[in-house]
């Protein structure tokens, strides 16, 4: 049976060439041109390490900031107690959705910022507060008014 020349099938391991010991190559033996990269035992720092490194490290701006830090989130905002004695009527129930009513807050759609009523200014007003955060000088300032916290 013939054996035809694309059946051979290579029965040792391949010669290995070893590069930059003269022999057959002659000159640069392999190695390119002059310097720094045709010298024996030739370690380059990789360049692109020490660029990085110059850099400032900026926690929290990488590819996995979208899994800590949700940039949907609408800021929060401080109503003071002044505010709320001037826009509302003795009685009213207060929730993010009257105070976005009354132009103090802006919310988008049904997504409202969070809201925290600070004992800035005075109230004399009996106001219903649910919904939102209040500071603890402003609770007893509601309260005292005759208002109630939920």
């Amino acid at each position: 049976m013939a054996t035809a020349l694309h059946t051979l099938v290579r029965t040792g391991a391949r010669a290995k060439t070893r590069v930059g010991r003269g022999g057959r190559r002659g000159k640069t033996a392999g190695r390119g041109t002059k310097g720094q990269n045709a010298r024996a035992g030739r370690k380059k720092r990789p360049e692109m390490r020490d660029i990085i490194k110059k850099l400032p490290k900026r926690r929290g701006y990488g590819k996995n900031r979208g899994r800590t830090v949700v940039g949907s989130t609408p800021a929060s905002a401080a109503i003071s107690l002044s505010r709320l004695e001037k826009h509302f009527e003795a009685g009213a129930t207060i929730t993010p959705k009257t105070l976005a009513a009354a132009g103090l807050v802006s919310g988008r759609g049904r997504q409202f910022p969070a809201i925290k009523i600070v004992s800035t200014g005075t109230i004399t007003k009996k106001l219903a507060i649910t919904g939102c955060g209040v500071s603890a000088t402003a609770r007893v300032a509601i309260e005292k008014a005759g208002g109630s916290v939920a």
